[in-house]
């Protein structure tokens, strides 16, 4: 990015007299250059502007700040460095006039279909994508300021847990196409039912171009109502037989997904290297968009076959006999359900499911682990280890649906030693929690003593 210091200061209704170029963007005090501006941003834990000396005297360009500070370099004062972040990131956005911007959003597997989107439109289109989980007012400026005049499209992710935070992101992003994936019960303590987190969800509109692409579930029942001329709305499904774009002769192996994609461009096999009918609704959500903006079924597949899962999300892992499903990235009582699913339509042998506690449920958690339980008592999962406090709930509701083989741990190593103690050639066992519960340490530790 190159932007006048006196652009960027007017841009954010502010002035500073310098026609300085800006290069880059900091939120973090230990990363600055003389080509830096730095926002000093307040956060829970810490505020930023407590670092503004040691910035300024890093030979950063300039500071935005919302509070008096005695540097030596220049500032930009705004009313809300972080409301300014967002702003100025719109404002940058707003250059490139010929780019594609997808936004996306969902209460399960965004991240997952904004990686498979990328796939697909990168067999056309120079493709930004958002990096991680950076979705947030913080994360989703990160992303556009990383926009090159040589950048066609961009997939950005837009993530929330209160109403009113998709509006801003959208507002700021001015998508050229949407998808909302799903309405699950993610945030469900803060938005109070799956219709308000359908609300939420919608905002995505509010900054959506007139005209433009709206890609939605046809097999979710709140998106599957939704009517809106002012957008080309667009579903894809699997179950609902008027969708847009379908798919059918679905055929799950150990490592890989076959279907058939079905629309009126066509049809064409698709090969996903990636196990879960989850994840076929989210190859679906790309290929329509990439239908939109020309991107062919034959180049859709080519790009999906390379898709890779991304941080813990669903890796396959294969000791010997064992498979291993590792999907710890996040947890849901929808992506639980999910992960079992997949953990059935994979196994060949025993069906072994290692499930965490599920975080930031609030009042809603223990309502969430008992369905967990429900569902592994429904699956016939046939060996249930749970870790964590609130996975007892789990445990105790898969109990009562019939489930005999039902283990509960709060300790790692208590757990690991149990399944190393248990695991036989032809066993499948999928790991299943929330990020916060680290349940990968579990994994490692039979890894290591496996493979020594």
């Amino acid at each position: 990015m190159e932007l006048t210091l006196n652009e960027i200061a007017n841009a954010l209704g502010s002035s500073v007299q310098s026609d300085k170029i800006i290069k880059r963007i900091s939120l973090d005090s230990r990363d600055i250059d003389e080509n830096t501006l730095f926002f000093a941003i307040k956060g829970e834990r810490f505020d930023a502007h407590d670092f503004a000396k040691q910035v300024s005297d890093s030979g950063a360009a300039a500071l935005v700040c919302h509070r008096k500070v005695d540097v030596s370099c220049p500032v930009i004062y705004v009313d809300d460095t972080k409301t300014a972040l967002l702003k100025l990131s719109s404002y940058y956005r707003n250059k490139f006039k010929n780019l594609i911007l997808i936004g996306l959003t969902g209460s399960v597997g965004k991240t997952t279909t904004k990686e498979m989107t990328a796939c697909v439109m990168e067999q056309r289109y120079k493709t930004l994508k958002t990096e991680g989980n950076f979705n947030n007012e913080i994360g989703m400026p990160k992303t556009l300021f990383r926009l090159e005049e040589t950048t066609q499209c961009a997939v950005i992710e837009m993530g929330m847990s209160e109403f009113g935070e998709i509006s801003a992101l959208s507002n700021a992003a001015k998508p050229d196409c949407a998808i909302i994936s799903n309405i699950g019960v993610s945030h469900i303590e803060n938005l109070g039912s799956r219709d308000g987190i359908f609300k939420a969800k919608l905002e995505m509109l509010e900054g959506l171009k007139t005209g433009a692409p709206l890609v939605l579930n046809g097999d979710d029942d709140k998106l599957s109502t939704v009517k809106n001329d002012d957008f080309n709305v667009l579903f894809y499904g699997i179950n609902n037989a008027n969708c847009d774009v379908r798919a059918v002769d679905i055929k799950e192996t150990e490592l890989h997904t076959d279907f058939t994609v079905v629309c009126k461009e066509g049809k064409q096999k698709i090969t996903l290297p990636t196990v879960g009918i989850h994840n076929v609704y989210n190859a679906l959500a790309a290929i329509t968009v990439g239908l939109c903006f020309g991107v062919t079924l034959e180049k859709a597949a080519n790009g999906l076959k390379d898709y890779v899962p991304s941080g813990m999300r669903q890796r396959i892992k294969k000791l010997g006999n064992i498979t291993f499903i590792e999907d710890c990235y996040n947890a849901s009582p929808d992506s639980q359900k999910a992960a079992m699913n997949s953990l059935c339509s994979v196994a060949k042998g025993r069906k072994i499911a290692v499930v965490g506690d599920m975080l930031e449920l609030g009042s809603y958690s223990e309502t969430a682990h008992r369905t967990v339980g429900e569902y592994a008592a429904e699956k016939k999962i046939d060996l249930l280890y749970t870790f964590g406090e609130n996975s007892k709930y789990t445990a105790d509701s898969a109990r009562l649906g019939g489930l005999k083989n039902v283990f509960e741990f709060t300790d790692k190593q208590a757990i690991a030693n149990a399944l190393l103690n248990e695991l036989t050639d032809g066993d499948t066992v999928m790991f299943k929690a929330s990020r916060g519960m680290k349940l990968e340490d579990v994994f490692n530790i039979i890894y290591e003593k496996k493979e020594n």
